[in-house]
């Protein structure tokens, strides 16, 4: 039995699409933790999370940004905290796990293991250097050219902006975190990094202010995480912070991946 994650699938893409129809498990009994951006339209989403809850022994799903885009060649032209709802939905009715139900608890060799998916998003605090306010990053990014599209098919429905949709993301989920069992360990499934380091590498420092939120910070720490599973950045690497494992699992596009000297392997191995 094995805990394995991955993310970042974008099946619109052929090769992509290729690769997620070939994935399988190594063992009956393995966990694929899914860390979000899966696809931009609901049907591709729920087409591949069929496909992997078929023969994963359990999985688990957190949204990424492009799940929640509105985009105008999807039929499902939901927006917002609407548009993850129906998502929760469809994937519940398929067995999947989502950050809306009780968190599932994996049975480790080496004892159990509550697996939290977090849908956390972004607050605009990781901010370019000199930057004091979220108004200045943005400038600084349209300055620059590197503004993500979810500036413009993300919408935060019914909250007034995505930061606000942060916050209200960051209390629920520090509730459900703080009522967990304080003897058991975590593992914690985010599309986005919950420490800033990951992005220090970014070609486009700007681009940083998409990816997380400064109050996640010390939740490795806070709630005892054996690994935290992040995608988004298309960078596939682990780091250690407070000797803690930060696991990113993204598969990216093929353009990013088609010329590395070795081709993907699957999904990366989190625990044992």
């Amino acid at each position: 039995m094995s805990l394995v994650a991955i993310s970042d699938l974008h099946v619109r893409h052929a090769d992509n699409r290729a690769f997620t129809e070939a994935l399988r498990p190594a063992s009956d009994d393995d966990w694929l933790l899914v860390a979000g951006d899966v696809a931009e339209t609901a049907d591709d989403v729920l087409w591949a999370m069929e496909l992997l809850s078929e023969r994963f022994s359990t999985v688990v799903w957190t949204p990424g940004n492009h799940e929640l885009w509105t985009s105008p060649r999807d039929p499902v032209q939901l927006r917002g905290e609407a548009r993850y709802l129906h998502l929760v939905e469809a994937l519940r009715g398929l067995g999947v796990h989502t950050p809306e139900d009780p968190y599932p608890v994996w049975p480790g060799p080496d004892g159990p293991v509550t697996v939290a998916p977090l849908f956390v998003l972004y607050d605009y605090t990781f901010r370019p250097e000199g930057a004091r306010t979220k108004e200045e990053a943005l400038a600084v990014a349209h300055a620059s050219g590197v503004v993500c599209t979810d500036e413009y098919l993300l919408h935060p429905d019914p909250h007034p902006s995505r930061d606000e949709w942060c916050r209200a993301r960051l209390d629920y989920t520090r509730k459900r975190l703080d009522a967990l069992d304080p003897d058991t360990p975590t593992v914690l499934v985010n599309h986005f990094p919950l420490v800033r380091e990951p992005t220090r590498i970014l070609h486009y420092p700007e681009f940083a202010q998409w990816c997380g939120t400064e109050a996640t910070a010390d939740w490795h720490t806070r709630y005892r995480a054996r690994a935290v599973v992040y995608g988004h950045l298309h960078i596939p690497r682990t780091i250690v912070v407070d000797g803690v494992p930060h696991i990113e699992v993204s598969l990216g596009y093929p353009r990013e991946w088609g010329p590395r000297p070795k081709p993907p392997e699957g999904p990366r191995p989190v625990l044992p």
